[in-house]
């Protein structure tokens, strides 16, 4: 199977592939300070992760994927102000609502293409946003909903001031994201969604049910994005408008492209890098950090097709060739 990248993806995994989990095991103990913010980030890779299944395998472009990261955050804040505050429960609801509204608008959206594809992801968002911000009895509106509490992890691990179980919790759920997208992109389905995204003539040639794939594709990307918005509802206790708004899925493509697209890993290294880089611009420069953003996203995209991992390929390569 040849990887987006340009290589042969292999669906074993290799010893460097357990670099950024020891990286974030050894953040938790070097850097408590920064646990809130290091939360945030993995909850961040799970969404560019749901992206990244779709534009980066299936070819599928869109403006609109924070309507299913709104809607997990706001399935699970309702969920927790209404009946129950238990974490799980709030995961599977964010993840079944998102995944639900994923379906419907996927039926309907993969049936065109290009602009009209496009302009269709927007207008969802735009709906979501809108319906959010008019039902202000459930959801708060400008005010946002909030004043729940969130139930100790399974009983027994309470969340604390500090963010300790917050990140260990986002972890082990980037950790089972990571594994069901990894799993899939290396299937005969994956290789399919590959196929679709290279030459979608070819593969309706062959015979290979083209919609049903995206469709499923789609789905599954919208619940993992909303099982993300789930965690910053319950991480937060909290939800605003913001995780339905345009800018986050602007947000999450700039993250994305910085990482790499179509690489996996690429959804760690591109949320990571623009999280950060954002907290120490916001810090050093607080009227200026967009330009240093936009700086950055201009040199990876001139000078850097593939991404942060695709400058680290390159490097690779000719340390490689050097030798010889």
């Amino acid at each position: 199977m040849t990887h987006a990248g340009g290589y042969i993806a292999d669906s074993r995994t290799r010893a460097i592939e357990w670099l950024p989990w020891v990286l974030a095991v050894l953040c938790y103990f070097i850097a408590p300070s920064y646990l809130p913010l290091g939360s945030y980030v993995l909850t961040m890779i799970i969404f560019a992760l749901s992206l990244d299944l779709i534009l980066g395998y299936g070819g599928i472009i869109t403006l609109g994927h924070s309507a299913y990261f709104g809607t997990g955050a706001y399935a699970a804040g309702l969920l927790a102000v209404h009946l129950t505050g238990e974490p799980l429960l709030g995961l599977l609801a964010g993840t079944l609502a998102a995944g639900l509204l994923g379906l419907i608008t996927g039926i309907i959206i993969l049936r065109t293409r290009g602009l009209a594809l496009l302009m269709l992801t927007l207008a969802i968002t735009s709906l979501c946003f809108e319906v959010a911000n008019k039902a202000t009895t459930w959801t708060g509106g400008v005010d946002g909903l909030g004043g729940f509490t969130v139930q100790p992890i399974l009983g027994l691990f309470k969340f604390d001031f500090f963010g300790k179980t917050a990140y260990l919790y986002c972890l082990a759920a980037l950790f089972v994201c990571w594994w069901l997208v990894r799993r899939l992109v290396y299937s005969p389905f994956g290789a399919s969604l590959t196929g679709v995204r290279e030459n979608n003539v070819r593969m309706h040639a062959v015979g290979a049910p083209v919609y049903q794939r995206l469709v499923i594709s789609y789905t599954i990307s919208a619940a993992l994005a909303g099982l993300a918005g789930a965690l910053l509802t319950q991480t937060t206790q909290f939800v605003g408008l913001k995780v339905l708004s345009f800018e986050l899925s602007g947000e999450l493509m700039v993250m994305l492209i910085l990482g790499g697209v179509g690489r996996i890993y690429g959804a760690f290294v591109g949320p990571l890098v623009y999280l950060v880089a954002q907290d120490y611009l916001a810090k050093q420069f607080p009227e200026y950090w967009y330009f240093g953003i936009g700086m950055m996203l201009v040199l990876v995209v001139m000078f850097a097709r593939g991404g942060i991992l695709g400058i680290i390929d390159t490097g690779l390569a000719r340390l490689r060739r050097k030798p010889a």
